[in-house]
């Protein structure tokens, strides 16, 4: 079927004719939506043969010409191996539908809130549920490890070490921005007595903290050839003769994707480069794509400002305690007269209310980044574990048939 042309006497109300009956006949039907992989599929088919039919119309001077001026649409309903079971698709498609809309969720509304530790922490949760979700997916699938391709074991392992060394870089990092708050108590302790002498240590401690905050962390710079490689391999593996694969590989395909965004954006928060920040183009196909297009060009983008900004940090709770460093400082730079007394309190307890923020903030960051590293240990440890049962199989069955033969 190469296409079909319409009669030179028709008339404009026929195109439009062709136009909403063929695509409402096919739109409307179940069947035609599970010949595709995704509704998104389906749509964009739609879309097409609307866009094949509004081109014909326009030309209407050359009435003999075929109305499908892109090719038969028709072979994507036909292409071999495009559509999967009902109940692997829904399986799929409820994993997409959930990342996209865990995506939607993870924009904040206020661009303040981009680069803060509650917002860090919604993004660290995500990568938690989504990862979370891959062991379901492994289970439902029903697919053992011994069907599974070297290549995706291989890439599995590998993209998980990486992970895992990030995790670590990152901890290290929270870890140690957390152990300045240890430099602001002795400060804010200090402040307690109006003494010239515990003033100059005050502002002292005041002073390392900020030179604290603003040195680099050596163990950051193990995440850039790691994230680098994992920016590299984020092509889907094809998959061939497996139906259930396919299924693993997309799904699989989409936390990574999420995982690198996120982390990208951790590691350019951390270090301070906007060069750290990467902009994926993702499946159009997958179901979470346009939500994570959206969330990705906003995060981005912000991030991007702020970090050109000249800032001494860009994370939000970290920047509102060196303001109130900032404006302290002078207050105590030789003693306080008794008239400043006041001004001086208010704003050292002012310092504290940020302080602890700040801290609580930090505490609870480094809870969810090793419960990512747990869980990616947690998955990594399973599937050694199978593949040792796995490699142990034969033995057994083979120890099993001599003790038969020993009986008989």
């Amino acid at each position: 079927m190469n296409g079909f042309n319409l009669p030179s006497s028709s008339s404009e109300r026929e195109y439009e004719w062709v136009q909403s009956d063929i695509i409402t006949l096919f739109s409307s039907s179940s069947f035609f939506f599970n010949l595709f992989p995704t509704p998104v599929m389906a749509n964009r088919w739609c879309q097409n043969m609307s866009e094949a039919v509004n081109i014909t119309m326009s030309r209407q001077q050359d009435p003999q010409r075929p109305l499908f001026l892109f090719g038969n649409p028709f072979k994507m309903l036909l292409r071999k191996g495009s559509y999967l079971s009902p109940r692997l698709l829904a399986l799929l498609n409820d994993f997409e539908l959930a990342l996209a809309e865990r995506l939607m969720n993870l924009k904040p509304k206020d661009k303040e809130d981009v680069l803060s530790l509650s917002w860090m922490g919604s993004a660290m949760e995500l990568l938690c549920q989504t990862h979370t979700d891959i062991k379901t997916i492994i289970t439902k699938l029903e697919l053992p490890v011994c069907d599974w391709d070297d290549k995706w074991i291989d890439a599995y392992f590998d993209d998980s070490v990486k992970l895992l060394d990030i995790c670590n870089a990152f901890s290290s990092e929270l870890t140690r921005l957390n152990q300045g708050n240890l430099l602001l108590q002795c400060a804010l302790h200090k402040m307690d007595a109006h003494d010239s002498e515990r003033f100059l240590k005050a502002r002292s401690s005041l002073d390392g903290w900020r030179r604290h905050i603003s040195s680099k962390n050596p163990r950051l710079g193990n995440c850039f050839p790691n994230l680098d490689n994992l920016i590299g391999t984020l092509n889907r593996p094809k998959v061939k003769n497996s139906d259930k694969g396919k299924v693993l590989m997309r799904t699989m395909y989409g936390v990574k994707v999420v995982t690198v965004f996120v982390s990208s954006i951790f590691v350019a928060a951390f270090s301070g480069s906007a060069n750290k920040l990467v902009d994926i183009q993702g499946l159009e196909t997958c179901l979470w794509a346009d939500a994570f297009t959206d969330v990705q060009a906003y995060i981005n983008g912000e991030s991007r400002n702020m970090l050109s900004s000249g800032r001494v940090t860009v994370l939000k709770e970290l920047e509102s305690v060196d303001t109130s460093v900032k404006k302290l400082l002078p207050m105590i730079q030789e003693g306080v007269d008794p008239i400043e007394a006041e001004a001086v309190q208010n704003s050292a307890s002012d310092l504290g209310k940020r302080a602890a923020k700040l801290s609580q903030g930090l505490d609870l960051l480094v809870e969810q980044v090793d419960g990512f590293f747990q869980i990616l240990l947690s998955g990594r440890d399973t599937l050694l574990c199978n593949l040792r049962m796995v490699s142990s199989a034969p033995d057994i069955k083979q120890e099993s048939r001599q003790g038969q033969a020993v009986k008989s």
